[in-house]
């Protein structure tokens, strides 16, 4: 083991809270309280199995887990060894999963097994069994380290393996971990160490994925800290509760509230799937203090809350703060819901890329609707023109960003990379407009990327799969207003001559091929495109008919 002049390993701050409070509550997930040491232990033991099985240092290892106990144990126990953990989106079908296993040099996966309404461990399985270069399948079974049972006592219940392809291995957690020391010393990453990869297609094409270090997730995570010390009040020794309703998959689940809150020494309530009452019950039951949502799950507490005649006076005495990401918020869904819940709700913008925040409405300084605020501590962030010159405070222009918490670059693709960090500045590919206060309006994107329900749905990637179905001749997809959800997906679709194919049809086969959070909802056969001078289509000419629709 080859120890660095500076080390740092972001699982560390689990390991220090162990020693301090091993008996202060870390995960709650229903009625299973998981503290401090047992998380620690928990996921030294996975550690040891990593080793066991020849993973180390620099090494990728796949995570398939919606918001369960399984995600931080497993999350964790893969950075103490130096490995870099590879969030996968629970929606995933296994065209994806696949791609991303490859692409990524996953040399395992961890999959939850999943329900009958989201099989994941079918689905990865699926995958896994086409991709030669992941080594381990290691399925996460429902009772796996839960109090109702003991690994020792599932393992000796589990089956071997079936399937796969030879050589490889197809084991439960239970499995792996069975009599390994709960003990572990962290592998002393560098902080230029890339500690998770989280894939993102920035503004076109296949996903890439964005290497974040050791140092990249560790400064974001304690200037998040920083920014909610003044309404959370971290100095007075009593634990404080989070609530996440985000997936853990996805980086603002991940660092503003799992890892902030992690190093914060705080308790972490999971919530699988985001439901109305669900969320308002675990606000109530857990004394929740901090909550961060995208716009589309403010709208749905609002209309539960009125419909239901729902009592939230308690959760309005216990809440301190709530934040927004991943869309521009509704002025008046904000002013409704600041209101009712008597709690200042609070924007920010940032990106997989930059680990992920950027800017934030900061505590000290006044909301601005419409804004996300000002940059936060160490980060740059302005705004450049096509040559990259920085354009006047209130005019239009490409958000660049460069800080500590900017990824060091794109997996595997270094021309993607040098043409991201220009001038030495991450183009993000958004459009902004910075005022005179230094605060950033996010008003436009560069590209074609659709914002659906806070979640980024790429057009590229879907026309490239879906002009493979035998009847399609050409296809532009592209967001149509939505009231609900910000923006729905749309798919303009040509046929081939002689060929049919109802709208059922073919959302019934995009179902098929993409995850439930990208597939077009709305498909609009013509005989042809608009074509620009170019020879691309003319895709504005398609928002513009779809724009006028809406009005």
């Amino acid at each position: 083991m080859e120890f660095s002049a500076t080390t740092l390993n972001l699982a560390s701050m689990i390991s220090h809270h162990a020693r301090l409070a091993p008996q202060s509550e870390a995960i709650i997930w229903g009625d299973v309280r998981m503290t401090y040491g047992q998380l620690d232990a928990m996921s030294n033991r996975v550690a040891n199995a990593l080793v066991e099985m020849g993973i180390g240092h620099g090494d990728k290892v796949a995570l398939s887990c919606p918001n369960l106990p399984f995600f931080p144990v497993i999350y964790y126990g893969i950075m103490k060894v130096g490995a870099a953990v590879v969030p996968l989106n629970v929606l995933f079908k296994p065209r994806e999963v696949a791609y991303h296993l490859k692409d990524s040099d996953a040399k395992a996966v961890f999959v939850f097994e999943g329900t009958d309404e989201l099989p994941l461990g079918k689905c990865v399985k699926e995958a896994f069994d086409q991709v030669e270069s992941c080594e381990h399948l290691v399925v996460i079974t429902k009772t796996c380290l839960l109090e109702k049972t003991t690994p020792s006592a599932e393992a000796a219940a589990t089956p071997p393996s079936e399937g796969g392809e030879p050589g490889s291995e197809h084991k439960t957690l239970a499995q792996i971990i069975d009599g390994k020391s709960d003990k572990f010393e962290n592998y002393p990453t560098a902080p230029s160490d890339t500690c998770a990869i989280l894939y993102t297609s920035g503004t076109t094409g296949q996903p890439k994925g964005a290497e974040l270090t050791h140092l990249n997730l560790y400064s974001n995570v304690t200037t998040t800290y920083l920014i909610h010390l003044p309404v959370l009040d971290f100095t007075d020794g009593k634990q404080k509760t989070v609530l996440v309703t985000l997936p853990l998959f996805h980086t603002t689940g991940q660092t503003v509230q799992m890892n902030t809150n992690m190093y914060a020494g705080n308790r972490v309530v999971l919530l699988p799937r985001f439901e109305p009452q669900a969320t308002l019950d675990a606000m109530v039951k857990e004394g929740v203090n901090f909550w961060i949502g995208v716009p589309t799950m403010y709208w749905s507490l609002l209309k539960f809350v009125d419909e239901n005649d729902y009592d939230i006076s308690r959760i309005a005495d216990s809440m301190k703060v709530c934040s927004s990401g991943g869309a521009p918020m509704p002025v008046e869904v904000m002013r409704s819901f600041q209101e009712k819940f008597n709690v200042r709700v609070m924007e920010g913008y940032g990106l997989s890329e930059t680990s992920p925040l950027a800017t934030f409405n900061h505590f000290q300084r006044p909301s601005k609707p419409g804004t996300v605020g000002q940059p936060i501590f160490g980060v740059d962030v302005r705004c450049f023109d096509d040559d990259d010159n920085e354009v006047a405070r209130g005019e239009r222009g490409e958000v660049v960003i460069r800080g500590t918490n900017v990824m060091k670059g794109y997996y595997k693709r270094p021309e993607a990379t040098a043409e991201a960090f220009r001038n030495g500045w991450f183009h993000t590919g958004d459009v902004g407009i910075m005022d005179e206060d230094g605060y950033l309006a996010i008003v436009d994107r560069k590209k074609d990327m659709i914002l659906r329900g806070g979640y980024n749905v790429y057009p590229r990637e879907l026309e490239e799969i879906i002009i493979t179905h035998p009847a399609v001749s050409l296809c532009a997809v592209i967001g149509v207003p939505d009231e609900r959800l910000g923006e729905e997906v749309k798919a303009f679709v040509v046929l081939k001559q002689g060929a049919e194919l109802s709208d059922t049809d073919f959302i019934g086969w995009c179902k098929q091929q993409f995850a439930a959070n990208k597939y077009p909802r709305y498909v609009e056969f013509r005989s042809e495109l608009p074509i620009g001078g170019t020879g691309k289509i003319f895709k504005r000419a398609l928002r513009e008919e779809a724009d006028a629709v809406s009005e």
